[in-house]
């Protein structure tokens, strides 16, 4: 009875450790899929305020669309800093998505303006920018393709039961999706 007793607690310990590191390895697969998203922001954000700067006088009477992308974008920053702090929270997740959305819709508004001045689009110095705004977009969407994957992955493996239990035990929640 001891010796049966003494193993059942060793291949309990062994599942522990095995579902534990396991669980860790989702967790350091997200992360890195949340450095790779980070990565692919910073050309996007570099972009931004020297747009908007060269727009500034040319677009004098679209103050309020260039106004709309920089409050956006810095809301974009904000919330894509937050989430590269705690990428395991799923609210800040839901926020920065809201963030990114918005600052889809200003951009797709500012692009939308720019469309009315070709002579804007071929300056030597806004053609660039908006060249790299556009080359951000794919690495961009990748980026969070493979960050949703990971979340995927790391929610799926916490759902299944006995690990949920463990899951709980070690606080993991579902993370959320951007």
């Amino acid at each position: 009875m001891g010796w049966l007793l003494l193993a059942l607690g060793a291949v309990l310990m062994f599942w522990v450790v095995g579902a534990n590191n396991r669980l860790m390895g989702l967790r350091n697969e997200l992360a890195s899929a949340w450095q790779r998203l980070a990565e692919a922001l910073v050309p996007r954000d570099a972009v931004v305020e020297p747009l908007v700067a060269l727009l500034r006088r040319p677009m004098a009477a679209e103050q309020g669309a260039l106004d709309a992308f920089l409050a956006a974008a810095a809301q974009a920053r904000q919330g894509g800093a937050a989430l590269g702090a705690r990428h395991f929270d799923a609210t800040l997740a839901r926020q920065w998505v809201v963030a990114e959305s918005a600052l889809a819709v200003a951009a797709t508004r500012l692009l939308a303006l720019l469309e009315q001045h070709t002579e804007l689009r071929a300056d030597a110095e806004v053609a660039p920018l908006l060249a790299a705004w556009h080359e951000a977009q794919p690495k961009l969407a990748y980026a969070r393709q493979r960050f949703n994957e990971a979340a995927e992955a790391h929610d799926s493996a916490i759902a299944l039961f006995p690990t949920t239990l463990l899951a709980r035990v070690f606080g993991m929640a579902p993370v959320g999706r951007v």
